[in-house]
């Protein structure tokens, strides 16, 4: 037996290069001519092939009986979609066969979107693609809920531009290299179908169709009020990662799609509004204190911080809050009600600052995401500055994270100090940065102005992710009673960091007993850590509780209850004499009273959506002022280096300043608080310099004076920072780049 030889043309490149250049329009034109015909021709083949003739009659069936096909299909996708984003397919069967009415209902959703093929005569192709829309649904929060506990939801949608930036977070290169390959895959393959799916060649009915579409939605609309009504489906989401599990995937993504802000309530008119706010007397700010009397009032957001004494399920070799517990018994305390659990930091934030409750907004919505980000909004801050207060913001974390910088500047705070004006040197073992940090710029904020002060902090210490290894070697506190070790390692990792929050609440409060000046601090938990807790594991029996106490230095009588985080701030202005802040008011007022729920949701529509009658013509605040930050980089000199570039002295250098020369970033490299080295610059006399704080996106929060470059020397021109011109970051960077 021989083998066939292989022979390979040589191909004939100047034979090709000499057509091209000879190529004639007409040529062109008979060219795609040829090829249309051919690939009518090879279409008809095989519409009246031997196979297809074979298959006409089972394709006549099929189209008889397409709307039982679709159903059977929507619920193929619907389990598929749901193993996806649980990462099993066994977990998905559980969910299927456990909440079957809930299964059903989420098919029904994705049925629907499959009645509009009967408007299209490209109804393979039109199938495919409302296929492939769900099924990439599925597997976006399949791969979410791998990198971070919010599951993926319309919220996300809205700071796409904003997700480029972040990229690095979520895909490492084979990822995003697998991420490229499979959507030029799938755009390929849509694209192909376009052309082979072939079209329906019935007669189209298309008056008919858009009455069953109708007819569909309507029936839809009625299922799902039933199902609301029958508490199948929820339309609050009080944990957006327990909804997705309870609810399925489709309602929820579609919740927080279309579901946002807060419908207008029944009853809703300037009569209405003019009522419950007594004609305008909420929106009073006075006080019975003199300014002398006045306290500094600071809240300290703890993240996920909860007395783990409360757990009945764990002990701990030695008590994890004993400055805490130490506060417990001698100043106001109790539960703490937040609107979410393991997650939803912003939501509880958004509840403390502003006093609105998060029931009244869409399922699973982050005003910090949606409408607070561009609309002035009455908060704890303006409040408090209609009485001369001094307003400042602090968080260790990025400024851009739930778009603080944007919304903190709508509310009304005159600062804010994110971690890019930090030098932060001690991180928690999964890179957190460890809340000790915020001590010395909550006093420097306060030392900025000679009023009294109003600050609000955020920590960040005790965020998951919560390793499932032991990465504490020598542990200051051991978790007893958990057999998994797995489970065991993640208490015991929490609990530590708990342990160091609780000594970070006992440093503040024994740095302002030594400032002198009369306080009240205020401490809570924003909801509970991300354990997969349940109510039987606390003693409260209640997923929704974490703790808070209220720390002064005024003699403020002990008074214990519980409090939702909608109500605190009204409570603690209302032990001080305060009466300012237009919701603040109505819960000091109204709480209590008939009717108190439901003219909050009249209120909080009319101000956040409405058309603001409470205010009759005169909004408190109208637009921010803050400034990033309190303090500006200063620059002191530029020392020449051996080789080549400089070494830049000043202070208030931090790993977020960057070098500008000229406007042109330069490549630096931060050393420490008063050296920066860069390392390819070259300079010239006249050259100008700035120093910028900038956060993710390449967000420029704060900016020096410029320093003109002459002989080897910084000359300062004064009045060029960002500070100095006195506006706020937004009006001096327009905003741009900021991120989620």
């Amino acid at each position: 037996m021989t083998m066939k030889k292989i022979h390979l043309k040589k191909p004939d490149i100047k034979g090709t290069f000499s057509k091209l250049r000879h190529l004639k329009k007409e040529d062109i034109k008979e060219w795609h001519r040829k090829k249309k015909e051919r690939r009518e021709r090879i279409l008809e083949e095989r519409r009246n092939g031997p196979f297809a003739r074979k298959m006409q009659p089972i394709y006549a069936f099929m189209n008889r009986i397409s709307l039982l096909l679709h159903a059977f299909w929507a619920c193929v996708i619907n389990f598929i979609i749901e193993a996806i984003s649980r990462h099993s397919v066994f977990e998905a069967w559980d969910y299927m066969v456990g909440s079957p009415l809930v299964f059903l209902y989420n098919a029904f959703m994705i049925f629907m979107t499959f009645t509009v093929v009967y408007l299209v005569r490209r109804r393979v192709f039109a199938r495919i693609i409302i296929s492939v829309l769900w099924l990439v649904l599925g597997v976006a929060n399949g791969y979410m809920l791998i990198k971070r506990v919010t599951p993926f939801n319309a919220q996300d949608l809205k700071v796409a531009g904003d997700a480029v930036s972040l990229i690095n977070n979520y895909f490492d290169p084979i990822e995003l290299i697998v991420l490229v390959i499979g959507i030029v895959a799938v755009v390929l393959w849509v694209v192909s179908m376009w052309r082979r799916g072939g079209q329906y060649e019935g007669k189209m009915h298309r008056i008919a169709a858009l009455i069953g579409i109708a007819a569909c939605f309507g029936l839809y609309t009625f299922v799902s009020q039933a199902a609301l009504d029958k508490r199948v489906v929820s339309n609050y989401f009080g944990n957006i990662a327990f909804a997705y599990e309870d609810y399925g995937l489709p309602y929820c993504f579609m919740a927080s799609l279309f579901n946002t802000g807060i419908d207008e309530p029944n009853g809703y008119s300037e009569e209405t509004i003019a009522e419950i706010s007594n004609n305008g007397e909420l929106t009073k700010s006075e006080t019975g204190r003199s300014d002398e009397e006045l306290p500094n009032i600071i809240f300290i957001q703890l993240e996920s911080y909860f007395d783990v004494d409360e757990a009945e399920f764990f002990t701990t070799s030695e008590d994890a809050s004993p400055n805490l517990h130490a506060m417990f018994k001698e100043y106001s305390s109790g539960y703490f009600k937040v609107p979410s659990v393991g997650a939803g930091t912003a939501n509880t934030e958004f509840e403390v600052l502003t006093g609105m409750n998060m029931r009244y907004f869409g399922p699973g919505e982050y005003p910090y995401k949606t409408i607070v980000k561009y609309q002035p909004t009455e908060s704890a801050a303006s409040a408090l500055s209609a009485l001369g207060y001094g307003t400042h913001a602090l968080h260790n974390n990025g400024g851009n994270f739930y778009s603080r910088a944007e919304v903190y500047n709508q509310m009304g705070f005159d600062s804010f100090t994110s971690k890019e004006f930090m030098n932060i040197l001690q991180t928690t073992e999964n890179g957190w940065a460890k809340d000790d940090v915020l001590i010395d710029h909550i006093l420097e904020a306060m030392d900025t102005t000679e009023q009294q002060d109003f600050v609000f902090g955020v920590s960040v210490q005790g965020h998951g992710d919560y390793p499932e290894e032991q990465i504490i070697e020598n542990p200051k506190i051991k978790v007893e009673g958990i057999e998994d070790e797995a489970t065991k390692n993640k208490w015991e990792y929490y609990v530590n960091q708990v342990y160091e929050m609780d000594a970070f609440a006992g440093k503040l409060v024994q740095k302002i007993e030594e400032r002198g000046e009369p306080t009240v601090v205020v401490f809570y938990g924003d909801h509970l850590p991300t354990m997969g807790l349940e109510a039987e594991d606390l003693k409260s029996r209640y997923l929704y509780n974490t703790n808070y106490v209220i720390w002064d230095n005024i003699g403020l009588e002990k008074e214990d209850r519980n409090i939702p985080s909608y109500q605190i701030v009204a409570d603690v202005l209302e032990r001080l004499d305060i009466h300012s802040g237009t919701v603040f008011n109505y819960h000091q007022e109204r709480r209590q009273t008939k009717n108190y729920l439901a003219d909050l949701e009249l209120l909080q529509y009319d101000i956040m959506y409405g058309e603001q009658y409470v205010y009759n013509g005169n909004p408190p605040i109208t637009e921010g002022h803050m400034q990033m930050g309190v303090k500006d980089v200063e620059l002191t000199d530029l020392v020449p280096k051996l080789d080549e570039g400089y070494s830049l002295y000043g202070q208030n250098f931090t790993k977020n300043s960057r070098v500008y020369v000229n406007g042109e970033r330069q490549q630096s490299k931060f050393l420490n608080n008063t050296r920066i080295e860069l390392s390819e610059t070259t300079l010239e006399n006249g050259d100008i310099i700035t120093v910028s704080q900038v956060g993710s996106s390449n967000t420029v929060f704060r900016t020096s004076c410029e320093y003109e470059y002459q002989d080897g020397k910084l000359i300062e021109r004064p009045g060029t920072g960002s500070a100095d011109k006195g506006v706020s970051w937004i009006e001096a960077t327009g905003g741009r780049g900021t991120g989620k």
